[in-house]
């Protein structure tokens, strides 16, 4: 029930198996036996060199895909017809671009805050159709210069598809997932008994209330109105963005998109 100083050959196995999901390699046992793995200098060499090796893909697939939901993208299921663009080659391409661009925040040793404002992405044809990039074409993905509508993590179609709902946008679980995943201020459970929001009624899309219309009125009750002053803002910060992570300037009820919100401290 002690605090505790690691030993160096414990150091090592849990430096292997969270980098690399494997063991420890020669070099880094050794310096672990010869007792010098904690020396700042001699554990930042065996870390960068780890970051450098290929294994260290492990990282990306595993550690990114738990933190940022990816592994939810194959679970997911848009609504054939409103997206009917939306197959597997799109989904994998999804995933690669996430994987691919945490990696070169990764190894070119990049600040964490580029993670949401970096300018650049990786697409590929299908993925670059997707997000409406003209002139790329085929399998293979290039690093692509981005404007200001899609930067950073929050412009990923990966992203954005786990945290929709299969037939429209879910400023709830946008917004709780960047609190809890990206700010690490997860909102409390909600209460029992709260209804859902009311979802649409066939043949009724012409007259439907827009997400934000039925959430003003799911927050009209007390007990929800407390949560989702935090929770609604970053999510409809979002709303540019379809269920599927294209762009759109017109929401389901074919109304215009408004992405605006305000803090629980008032700040817009």
């Amino acid at each position: 029930g002690k605090l505790y100083a690691l030993p160096d050959l414990e150091l090592a196995s849990r430096l292997s198996f969270f980098l690399w999901s494997s063991i420890p390699d020669e070099p880094l046992l050794r310096a672990a036996e010869a007792g010098i793995l904690k020396q700042p200098a001699v554990l930042e060499r065996q870390v960068r060199r780890m970051l450098a090796d290929t294994r260290s893909d492990a990282l990306v697939e595993n550690f990114a895909g738990q933190w940022l939901l990816l592994r939810n993208l194959d679970a997911q299921r848009p609504d054939m017809p409103k997206f009917p663009n939306f197959d597997d080659s799109l989904r994998a391409a999804a995933r690669t671009e996430t994987e691919l661009f945490f990696a070169s925040v990764l190894r070119e040793n990049r600040g964490v805050l580029e993670l949401l404002t970096a300018d650049y992405t990786f697409v590929n044809g299908r993925l670059a159709k997707h997000y409406g990039m003209p002139k790329i074409y085929g399998n293979q993905f290039q690093r692509v210069k981005l404007d200001d509508t899609r930067r950073g993590l929050l412009g990923h179609a990966s992203i954005l598809t786990v945290t929709s709902r299969p037939n429209r946008t879910s400023p709830v679980l946008r917004g709780k997932w960047i609190l809890d995943n990206i700010l690490g201020t997860p909102p409390p459970d909600p209460p029992a008994n709260v209804p859902p929001l009311k979802e649409d009624e066939a043949g009724t899309q012409n007259k439907m209330p827009s997400v934000r219309e039925r959430m003003a009125a799911h927050r009209a009750n007390v007990v929800c109105a407390g949560c989702h002053s935090m929770i609604d803002p970053p999510g409809f910060a979002l709303e540019n963005f379809d269920a599927v992570g294209q762009y759109r300037t017109m929401d389901e009820s074919r109304k215009p998109v408004d992405a605006s919100g305000a803090l629980p401290d008032g700040s817009k």
